[in-house]
């Protein structure tokens, strides 16, 4: 979404950085442009106002001008007063002792407020809770059908109560919650297409009815200079404590939701970056920051890898180590780069890889993952166990059966031979760690994964459970502090 803002930033930065030392006149020029980049990309104009009259003012200051890196100073000062704008540190989730928790989402209709209770339940029942949905939306056509059928998706109970009375199907959630021993109950009310007094005064009478410890707005990252007035009337009417911005992963400006932390003074708790039930993720300001000046969010991708390696995957990463990579191995890691959103989604949270995906034309031949696939799975159980034994006459088999070329097959066969050596140089630098004399260990030039073309310097990382690219990511993440 901020693909827009994040080029118009770091153009400017280059320009910056093209200087040896910083003039008045180029600050002002600096600020200027960013002033320009942030209300192209929707951002409210007061906010701009304040946002760049600060940074300007840290800008000016003699450590500033007059040290050896000037434009370095800049781009530091740049992001933390972003950082600042969106909320400074993460704002957590915070639910009482009482069961149950009531967690009551408000906002207008296509905000996304359906399907954000759904994510958010199939969060906190991830968390080991047991959450249950109230469908307290009775105009929208369909929309309890919506919740219990996405519900039913993630094994989460919807009550409906009897379908008329929002209030008291949100009292009766309660009852319903506490006779199953439910311990987090989710509210979804009624939106419309704008904000009216019926609807305001509904979510105001149901606040009162259920006292829900946590209200979240859910606000549509695409809407724009507008989500000012929104977000102010609902934190006049409802008092929200938080705010999750849907729709993030789309391709409009996104400078709405810039503002609505200094708009609102409530912070953004979770950002929706899909459609599917695991894409709600913690709102963390610092990398969202770091994300829009192209610095990427290194520690989130560390996350996302620690978060899959099970114990099975560590087991195999020792496996692969002593035995070699077989192909078995390649299609588990094609699977787990899926599952964190595909390259395209791991390139963009890597410092310059948003610039790297827009200079590509914004894609990557996510299909190649599919090809490679289906020869895999047109291979027997000796040749994926031990790809050296296939030969030309075995390769022209294995394109036949997956409907692909034997040239794919090759160009498969060549990325597991890297992937080989890889294992190859890395149980000789166990050996040498383990005490074991030789010659001192070769730099690793880690293979490219399937897909990224030039840009795969980074092949491997979701499927080894830990070892060398994590370490490599932690390294990326500390030189970014430093920076």
């Amino acid at each position: 979404m901020f693909n827009s803002l994040s080029d118009r930033l770091n153009d400017t930065f280059d320009r910056l950085r093209g200087k040896g030392k910083l003039t008045e006149a180029d600050i002002t020029s600096a600020m200027r442009d960013i002033r320009m980049a942030l209300l192209e990309a929707d951002v409210n104009f007061k906010v701009v106002k304040d946002f760049v009259a600060k940074t300007k003012e840290r800008c000016m200051t003699a450590e500033v001008m007059e040290s050896l890196t000037p434009a370095q100073n800049v781009v530091k000062i740049v992001l933390d007063e972003l950082t600042e704008l969106l909320g400074s540190t993460e704002s957590k989730l915070v639910l009482s002792s009482r069961i149950p928790n009531v967690i009551m989402l408000v906002g207008l209709q296509g905000s996304g407020k359906t399907t954000a209770a759904v994510k958010l339940a199939y969060l906190l029942k991830k968390q080991g809770r047991s959450p249950l949905l109230a469908a307290c939306d009775v105009y929208r056509p369909a929309a309890a059908d919506q919740l219990a059928t996405l519900g039913g998706e993630i094994g989460v109970p919807v009550f409906r109560g009897d379908g008329k009375d929002a209030v008291e199907i949100a009292r009766g959630s309660i009852r319903e919650a506490v006779d199953n021993m439910r311990d987090v109950v989710i509210v979804d009310t009624a939106g419309r297409l704008q904000i009216d007094e019926q609807m305001m005064q509904e979510a105001v009478d149901i606040k009162r009815a259920v006292k829900p410890d946590q209200v979240l707005m859910v606000v549509d990252a695409m809407t724009g200079q507008d989500i000012v007035n929104v977000v102010s009337t609902f934190a006049e009417r409802t008092d929200f404590d938080g705010v999750i911005i849907s729709k993030l992963d789309g391709d409009a400006r996104g400078g709405g939701a810039l503002s609505v932390r200094q708009v609102t003074g409530k912070p953004i708790k979770f950002v929706s970056m899909g459609e599917k039930p695991d894409s709600l993720e913690t709102f963390y300001p610092d990398r969202m920051a770091k994300r829009i000046l192209g610095m990427g969010d290194v520690v989130g991708i560390i996350e996302q890898a620690q978060e899959m390696a099970d114990a099975k995957q560590i087991e195999n990463a020792k496996r692969m180590l002593r035995d070699g990579f077989t192909m078995d191995d390649m299609l588990e890691q094609m699977a787990a780069v899926k599952k964190m959103g595909g390259m395209k989604g791991i390139l963009s949270k890597l410092p310059g890889g948003q610039r790297a995906l827009n200079q590509m034309g914004g894609n990557l031949d996510e299909k190649i993952f599919d090809r490679n696939e289906a020869i895999i799975h047109s291979m027997t159980k000796a040749e994926r166990l031990k790809p050296s034994i296939i030969n030309g006459q075995r390769r022209a088999r294995i394109a036949r059966g997956s409907g692909t070329t034997p040239a794919d097959v090759n160009s498969l066969m060549k990325q597991w031979g890297e992937m080989n050596k890889m294992m190859g140089k890395m149980r000789s630098m166990q050996q040498q760690a383990s005490g074991k004399k030789g010659k001192k260990g070769k730099k690793m030039r880690m293979p490219g994964i399937p897909g990224m073309g030039n840009l795969g310097a980074m092949g491997g990382m979701p499927g080894l459970g830990g070892g060398a690219d994590m370490d490599m990511l932690r390294q990326m993440e500390q030189q970014m502090r430093r920076k």
